[in-house]
């Protein structure tokens, strides 16, 4: 029988691990509003178990990314961070954005929206609260875990089952189509998703450099933050 300790030895776990615990949340909650409908009881948590989930699961991936940090060899931070690199993936990063909005087009929705709007909580410590842990958990926790499990893991994983020996930024058009669309079909708003995912997939083909894709990505997310709050469109959320 494989032993954890193991499993957790393996080179795919840290790339993998935080992406599925995130997940996990995620089907947890979609659980609990399909109970609601058959259990009364539950109506009220289904109702507000996006808010106490979403803090809970940002600070759990967070730390488990930490934890597992010296794992991911192949983000160079100091290889990373050229201008040129930082220019290109900020240009990418607005560039999502901008077309992420444009893109929620009936036909390119899998479902109706859950809305997450931090503005029926009367206090102001726990709305501050809940914006902060948003905003930190989709700018920053959520682009490292992502673009470790799709761009480093995935991608890699595609053009040989060994990716640890597969350079960061190698092309090959099947691992670039397939990432491309599942990470896609991951979002709600699946035809941005795979624009966004065809975008940081371009990103680091270019600079070979994970940390930019993360980058790119974060300014994406943080940018789409800031517009929900200031315009109301809590379907971005």
């Amino acid at each position: 029988m494989l032993r954890i300790s193991d499993t957790i030895q393996k080179a795919w776990f840290p790339r993998v691990f935080p992406f599925l615990l995130f997940i996990a949340f995620i089907a947890l909650e979609s659980l609990i509003d399909f109970l609601s409908k058959y259990y009364d009881p539950l109506i009220t948590v289904a109702e507000y178990d996006s808010y106490i989930f979403y803090p809970v699961k940002t600070m759990l991936v967070a730390v488990v990314l930490v934890l597992l940090w010296n794992k991911y060899t192949e983000i160079d931070m100091k290889k990373g961070f050229s201008v040129k690199n930082l220019l290109i993936g900020f240009a990418a990063g607005v560039a999502v954005f901008v077309l992420w909005i444009n893109m929620d087009k009936k036909f390119a929705v899998m479902s109706e929206p859950e809305e997450y709007n931090p503005f029926i909580f009367d206090n102001s410590i726990l709305f501050y609260l809940i914006i902060s842990f948003r905003l930190f958990g989709s700018s920053v926790v959520v682009p490292v875990f992502e673009e470790i499990f799709w761009r480093s893991f995935v991608i890699r994983y595609i053009i040989n089952p060994r990716f640890e020996e597969v350079p960061i930024g190698k092309f090959t058009w099947l691992s670039f189509v397939i990432s491309s669309i599942f990470f896609g079909l991951e979002h709600n708003l699946w035809l941005a998703g795979i624009m966004a995912g065809v975008s940081y997939s371009l990103i680091l083909y270019y600079t070979r450099s994970l940390i930019i894709a993360i980058f790119s990505h974060g300014i994406t997310n943080l940018l789409l933050g800031i517009y929900v709050l200031t315009t109301g469109n809590w379907q971005f959320w």
